[in-house]
């Protein structure tokens, strides 16, 4: 892991660290949503935990992060005689994209308005050592 956005900035990025470095994922988080994203019918967390060959529960923690970051959604199939169970699939890239858009253009604003306070801070500084020295 990088330490500075120096580091980051100098590193290679590939596709996937873009949703990792946006949205704090874990290597399993990861390797959920690329298994979703390579089957072509939607998957149900057992079918997940069975492909990445781990427990279930692990497997459905996983989800919900993807899921809160938004990157997959749930869907409910109902059983005829009653009862019903969730699938999961991807969001659509196009959407994912317009997301972490959003997310970049918040966190560009923001640092920008630290940069401006940095500087306000410092030339304020600055100017009350002039009139100490004149």
């Amino acid at each position: 892991m990088t330490n500075s956005l120096a580091e980051m900035l100098r590193s290679d990025m590939e596709c996937e660290g873009l949703i990792e470095c946006f949205h704090g994922l874990k290597a399993l988080d990861k390797q959920c949503f690329e298994v979703l994203v390579t089957t072509d019918n939607p998957l149900t967390v057992d079918d997940l935990a069975e492909t990445v060959d781990r427990e279930r529960s692990t497997v459905y923690r996983a989800v919900q992060r993807l899921l809160g970051a938004g990157l997959i959604e749930k869907e409910q199939i109902n059983y005829e005689q009653g009862g019903y169970y969730h699938v999961y699939k991807p969001v659509d890239p196009k959407k994912i994209r317009g997301d972490m858009q959003r997310m970049l253009n918040d966190w560009y604003a923001k640092m920008g308005q630290l940069i401006q306070e940095f500087e306000d801070k410092y030339a304020a500084a600055d100017d009350a050592a002039v009139t100490v020295e004149s």
